[in-house]
């Protein structure tokens, strides 16, 4: 599926000069990298053109409009793409490594089944990129670089908030709680503050408190929430496996009657995607369904400026296909 900006007419300067301020800091991030593992046992190998893509960036790219809609400078932008990649490595790193899984984000001449100490790499190689860019920011603008120790520790307090809930269901978790509950004290921290986390560097070198500001960072909230609703859908029969968190499964347990869970708990043994489920119960899919893309849509909607409204649907669909949801 191609990605969803490909489709506007009059605003495609826009949307083009964004993709430039996107490769530029991608390439920063890369140049710094490899500057990083120079000269050591392990060599990065160079990215191909894919790797700057806007649909491999996606998430990337909203983040970054979220800056441009408030106005922050050009240069300023590339600076945040490419600390935003390097937040990007240290969250699928630590989600490889939860997950036992790996999804590429420094290619390197490493084995590829050390998809463990891969991750431990990735994530570090990303904190000293990090540090590195915001540090060079701030001797090239004569700014103090102490700001690149509170850079530093910002992003630290921002991905942490993340991080302790997925902590907290590394053991299981032993019932399931009201929807709203996980809404609002689950979800919140996985997802909702997760995306927000992309302001937490900007917000040293930016006014954020601004109406405007303060707006982007709730659309981004919002589109994490629905992202968030749509992993649920696709992971529900992982998450009641591994007795994780699960908006989903809690709407079954606390607001559809018994038979529906009975199904699911029936099929756990045998199916390892509840798409047979939703093929059983299709209307219950389809509000779900429903609820993630009005959540995505509403946060799309706030993000874009007016002239940028036709983007919602087609970003919200894109968004739904990555997961793995296959909506019209």
């Amino acid at each position: 599926m191609n990605h969803p900006f490909a489709v506007i007419g009059h605003a495609a300067r826009d949307i083009a000069a964004l993709e430039s301020e996107l490769r530029t800091g991608l390439e920063h991030f890369w140049q710094a990298a490899a500057a990083i593992l120079d000269g050591g046992p392990i060599q990065l190998t160079p990215p191909d053109q894919a790797t700057f893509s806007l649909s491999r960036n996606f998430f990337s790219t909203l983040f970054l409009y979220s800056y441009y809609r408030i106005g922050v400078p050009p240069e300023r932008r590339t600076l945040y793409a490419a600390v935003n990649q390097c937040l990007r490595g240290m969250v699928t790193g630590c989600d490889n490594l939860l997950d036992d899984e790996y999804k590429i984000t420094l290619e390197t001449d490493l084995p590829p089944k050390a998809h463990r100490f891969r991750s431990v790499l990735d994530i570090m190689v990303a904190d000293r990129v990090l540090f590195a860019l915001v540090t060079t920011h701030c001797r090239n603008h004569d700014l103090p670089v102490a700001l690149a120790l509170q850079a530093s520790a910002a992003s630290l307090q921002a991905l942490t908030q993340s991080g302790a809930q997925e902590a907290a269901e590394e053991g299981g978790i032993e019932g399931r709680l009201e929807p709203d509950v996980v809404l609002q004290k689950i979800h919140h921290f996985k997802t909702g503050v997760l995306f927000q986390s992309t302001w937490a560097i900007p917000a040293l070198f930016e006014d954020t408190t601004t109406p405007e500001a303060l707006a982007a960072q709730e659309a981004l909230y919002q589109i994490g929430i629905g992202c968030q609703i749509l992993d649920d859908l696709v992971d529900l029969f992982v998450d009641v496996r591994e007795r994780r968190h699960n908006y989903v499964a809690s709407v079954l347990v606390h607001r559809e009657p018994p038979a529906l869970w009975r199904q699911v708990q029936a099929e756990l043994a045998t199916a390892q995607t509840p798409d047979r489920f939703y093929a059983a119960w299709p209307e219950f899919a389809s509000r779900m369904q429903a609820e993630a893309m009005a959540s995505l849509e509403n946060g799309l909607r706030m993000l874009f400026f007016d002239k940028h409204q036709g983007l919602v649907r087609p970003a919200a669909l894109f968004i739904a296909d990555r997961i793995g949801v296959a909506l019209k």
